[in-house]
């Protein structure tokens, strides 16, 4: 991002963007326990921006871990047994109320619901001595949130040695669980680069409920 502050507390019309991205869930249902796990060194600085923005939803901060396997299993620690959980990237502010609904009843059904859209553009594979064109048919974008039955997602992250996974259904998957895919929306993106939040600037206030 070429900024020195973590991304999500960068600022996001008038505001950081994790707080976007807790109103999300918030405003979805009152219902929802919010848990935010953040670097060990970035409490002392979200804390201090609860204060300056007054920011009053309430919600439960926990420290992270080494990696966001670690990260994710100490946010589980905390959660409601017997429940469905959503894993959501803190600077992915732009998911509507609609997705998350979806999410949570879909995983209810099938034990878990993983957000995705069609690639829209050709893709090919690389190695290192070539290259090939790939059906991007075949593929999908994984998104967040990443939504399971409680019991299932601690107990993968639970009996899971393996720590260098990239999203959490992965970890469910290594378990031996099938992962069930739903749609995803593409203005929902992972805010990574300058662009992106341009890109979420310009959208944040035509989110479809």
């Amino acid at each position: 991002m070429g900024n020195t502050t973590p991304k999500q507390f960068l600022l996001l019309a008038d505001k950081p963007i994790l707080m976007h991205t807790i109103e999300a869930f918030y405003n979805t249902s009152r219902d929802i326990g919010l848990i935010v796990v953040l670097p060990k060194n970035d409490i002392r600085l979200w804390n201090s921006l609860i204060q300056q923005y007054s920011f009053k939803i309430v919600h439960k901060i926990i420290q992270g871990g080494e990696t966001r396997f670690h990260s994710v299993q100490n946010g589980l620690n905390h959660i409601t047994k017997d429940s469905i959980v959503a894993i959501h990237d803190g600077v992915r502010p732009l998911v509507s109320k609609k997705a998350i609904d979806r999410s949570f009843t879909e995983a209810s059904i099938h034990g878990n619901a993983i957000t995705s859209v069609k690639l829209k553009e050709s893709i090919r594979f690389v190695d290192s001595d070539s290259n090939k064109t790939v059906d991007r048919t075949n593929y999908r974008l994984i998104q967040t949130p990443q939504t399971f039955k409680s019991d299932e997602i601690l107990e993968a992250f639970k009996n899971t040695q393996v720590s260098n996974f990239t999203d959490d259904a992965g970890v469910l998957e290594a378990y031996g669980k099938s992962i069930h895919l739903i749609d995803g929306e593409y203005h929902n993106i992972k805010i990574t680069t300058p662009e992106d939040l341009v890109f979420a600037a310009s959208y944040i206030n035509k989110i479809p409920q």
